[in-house]
């Protein structure tokens, strides 16, 4: 594998410590800069020119696809792969229609994330088999209900902790926005997926995997 620099962003200080360790164990990949929020890795990035940004998706100020939308946009854009625990088909198809080269999930192995970043840095897209057969599964059931309505990286955050049962001023704390801001996103939610009330839009969330039933 060429030699790989790298930027790191997740908000998890363990987590983002545990992962630089097993990148510096890697030959050939070099950690250039870490980043706990997605503002600070969309900087970074326009800084030092990564060659690969591997970015979690739950993050504060931009979340990771947010985030990934502005690298993929600067010029020349380096590649990005997400790394998250989130496996929900409405993330996964929001992050590859942005253009990213990679998704991974959490409790992948060393050596599948040694895997991902050897075919990213070949040109190559890679996803986690659980990640693949997933999407192979929905593709096939596309007969039984159409085309499902696509939600933005923001829209998809906030339907995701209205479904955990946080209120809008918890959601806007917790995302940096106003109560206004996420009462409007709830309408673009509910009209968009034409569910009109907050138990059809957790059982929504839980169908599609954005949370957990238990």
């Amino acid at each position: 594998m060429k030699p790989l620099r790298l930027l790191l962003a997740d908000d998890h200080t363990l987590v983002r410590a545990g992962l630089r360790a097993l990148l510096d164990g890697m030959d050939g990949v070099t950690v250039v800069a870490e980043a706990d929020n997605g503002e600070q890795a969309v900087a970074l990035a326009q800084a030092l020119a990564p060659d690969v940004a591997l970015l979690d998706i739950t993050m504060p100020s931009l979340n990771g696809l947010q985030a990934a939308e502005r690298i993929l946009a600067q010029s020349p854009p380096p590649r990005v792969v997400i790394l998250s625990m989130h496996a929900a088909e409405e993330y996964v198809n929001r992050a590859l229609a942005l253009g990213v080269s990679g998704y991974l999930l959490k409790d992948a192995a060393t050596l599948e994330l040694q895997a991902a970043l050897e075919a990213v840095s070949a040109g190559q897209t890679y996803l986690s088999p659980r990640i693949t057969s997933q999407l192979l599964e929905s593709r096939l059931k596309t007969g039984e209900g159409g085309a499902r309505p696509g939600l933005t990286a923001r829209q998809l955050e906030v339907l995701r902790l209205l479904a955990l049962g946080k209120s809008v001023k918890e959601i806007a704390y917790d995302l940096q926005l106003s109560a206004k801001t996420v009462e409007t996103y709830r309408a673009q939610i509910m009209e968009r997926l034409d569910l009109h009330d907050l138990a059809s839009l957790v059982r929504y969330a839980i169908r599609t995997g954005l949370i957990s039933a238990d």
